[in-house]
C-alpha cells in the first residue's frame, strides 16, 4: 500500500460571515434568558394560618351506684393533662433564587470554533478513511487481477503441457511407423540382397564351372604344348646352349605365336623381379612357371612346373608375375588364357 498523503484541512468561505451571524445568535440567546429570569425573580407571598376547635370535650359523668353491686374501692381521681398548647408553624422561608450563569459570547465562540474544528477533523477522519478504504479496494482489485492473471497463465501452462505430450505421443507414434516401416523396408532390402547374392553366387559359380572346364581344356592343351615345347627347347638347347637375352626361355600363345607379345611379356616381368644373386652359385638354374589368365588380363593362377631350388628366387618370380598383372592383349585384340614362362636368375 502506498504512503498515507498528509490531509490539509481547506478554508471554509464565508468564514467571517459566519462568525459574526454565530455572534448575532449568542446575543439574543443571553437577551431572552436574562429577561426570562427577571420576570421570574419576584418574592411570593407567604400566608400562614393556626387550626383551632370551637368545642372542648369533658370526661363523661360517672354511672350512679347500683345496690347489688358491691362499693368500689374508692379510686384516686385522676390527673388532669393539661390543655396541649398549639404549635405555631413558622412560615416557611421563601424558595433561594439562583441566578443562571449567563455563557460569556467569547467561551461560545470558542466552543463554536472547537466545534467546528471537531467536525473538520471527523471530516478528514472521515475522507481519510474512505481514501484508505478506497485504496484497499484499489490494492484488492490489483492483488484480484494479479491472481487472475497467474491463475490464466497456470492454466495456459497445463494445456500447453497438455498439446506438448499429445505432440510428444503423436512424434513417438510417427517415429515408431516410421521405424517399422524402415525396418520392413529393411528387411525387403536385405531379402533383394540375399537374393542377388544368391544369383551372384549361382553365376559366379556357374562361371567357375565353366572356367573350370576351359581350364582343363586348356590345361591339357598346355600340357600337350608344354611338352612339344620341352621338345623343341632340349632341340635349341642343344644345338645353341643359350637362353633369351630377356631372361624367357619359351612363351607359348597355343597356335598363334607371337614373338613379339613374348617379347613385350618379358620385359614386363623381368622389371618387377626383385632378386639379389648370392655369390659364389654354380650355374643358373631356371624356373618355370604356368600362368593361367582371365580375359580381364588379371592372373587367374599360377602352377609351378619346375622349381630352380635357390633359396628365394622362385617366389620373386611369381611375386613379379602377379604384379606385372593385367597382362596385355595380342594383337588378335584378345588376352591368351595362359602362358608358360621359364626365367633364369643370372639372366635378370
Amino acid at each position: 500500500m502506498t504512503d498515507r498523503i498528509p490531509y490539509k484541512i481547506p478554508k471554509e468561505p464565508g468564514r467571517w460571515r459566519a462568525i459574526v451571524l454565530a455572534a448575532s445568535v449568542h446575543a439574543a440567546l443571553v437577551t431572552f434568558l436574562w429577561i426570562g429570569v427577571q420576570w421570574q425573580s419576584k418574592v411570593p407571598i407567604t400566608v400562614e394560618a393556626e387550626v383551632w376547635h370551637p368545642n372542648v370535650r369533658e370526661a363523661a359523668p360517672k354511672p350512679p351506684p347500683s345496690e347489688s353491686t358491691p362499693k368500689p374501692i374508692a379510686m384516686p381521681a385522676p390527673l388532669l393533662q393539661p390543655e396541649p398548647k398549639p404549635v405555631v408553624q413558622e412560615a416557611p422561608l421563601p424558595p433561594k433564587v439562583i441566578e443562571p450563569v449567563l455563557p460569556d459570547p467569547e467561551i461560545a465562540m470558542e466552543k463554536e470554533r472547537k466545534h467546528k474544528i471537531q467536525e473538520q477533523k471527523n471530516r478528514a477522519r472521515a475522507e481519510q478513511a474512505r481514501e484508505d478504504k478506497e485504496r484497499q479496494h484499489i490494492a484488492d482489485e490489483q492483488e484480484r487481477k494479479e491472481q487472475e492473471k497467474k491463475d490464466t497463465e497456470k492454466q495456459a501452462n497445463k494445456q500447453a503441457n497438455k498439446l506438448a505430450e499429445k505432440l510428444a505421443e503423436k512424434q513417438k507414434a510417427n517415429a515408431d511407423a516410421k521405424k517399422k516401416r524402415g525396418t520392413k523396408a529393411k528387411k525387403i532390402a536385405d531379402d533383394k540382397d540375399k537374393i542377388k547374392a544368391k544369383q551372384d553366387a549361382a553365376k559366379k559359380e556357374k562361371e567357375k564351372i565353366t572356367f573350370d572346364k576351359q581350364h582343363q581344356a586348356d590345361v591339357s592343351a598346355s600340357d600337350k604344348r608344354h611338352n612339344e615345347d620341352m621338345k623343341r627347347l632340349q632341340g635349341q638347347a642343344s644345338g645353341s646352349g643359350a637362353s633369351n637375352s630377356n631372361g624367357i626361355a619359351a612363351l607359348s600363345q597355343g597356335p598363334r605365336g607371337d614373338r613379339g607379345y613374348a617379347q613385350k611379356v618379358g620385359n614386363k616381368i623381368k622389371g618387377n623381379i626383385n632378386f639379389n644373386v648370392p655369390g659364389g652359385m654354380v650355374g643358373n638354374p631356371a624356373v618355370e612357371f604356368e600362368v593361367q589368365l582371365l580375359p580381364d588380363g588379371s592372373v587367374a593362377g599360377i602352377q609351378l612346373l619346375k622349381s630352380s631350388d635357390v633359396s628365394g628366387f622362385d617366389e620373386a618370380v611369381k611375386r613379379a608375375i602377379e604384379k606385372s598383372a593385367p597382362y596385355p592383349k595380342d594383337k588378335s585384340g584378345s588376352v591368351p588364357p595362359s602362358y608358360l614362362g621359364i626365367h633364369k636368375p643370372k639372366d635378370q
